[in-house]
């Protein structure tokens, strides 16, 4: 991310709120950069870099309705550093779309939330 007003969106393709904000993200006219992070799953440094400039925990980032979170996570303990690992290495769980600038980041979900980006 080079310049301030480059912006990133974590995307995946298959999930229709993720089109939904890359989407509203094209019709802004702005610059960005797409990262189709299922096909290129983020590393660790990454995430927690995502973390800080969302301002939440990586239980904040889960997608619940997931499969693998009601049979393998729900109701259970883990620590943060746990669960960055968790979602390292199963992608689908990262909420999406992301969007992501030099100094902040938010969840797209509502479209609108990106717009505190723009």
């Amino acid at each position: 991310m080079e310049t301030p007003d480059k912006l990133r969106i974590y995307h995946n393709p298959q999930c229709k709120k993720s089109r939904a904000g890359l989407h509203y993200l094209q019709q802004s006219g702005r610059e960005f950069e797409v990262v189709e992070y299922i096909k290129k799953p983020l590393t660790e440094k990454e995430v927690e870099k995502l973390l800080i400039k969302l301002n939440l925990k990586p239980a904040d980032i889960l997608r619940k309705q997931e499969d693998y979170y009601k049979q393998h996570l729900k109701g259970k303990h883990f620590e943060d550093h746990e669960l960055v690992k968790i979602i390292i290495q199963n992608p689908k769980l990262l909420q999406r779309p992301i969007v992501e600038s030099i100094y902040k980041a938010v969840v797209g979900d509502p479209v609108e939330n990106i717009a505190t980006l723009l």
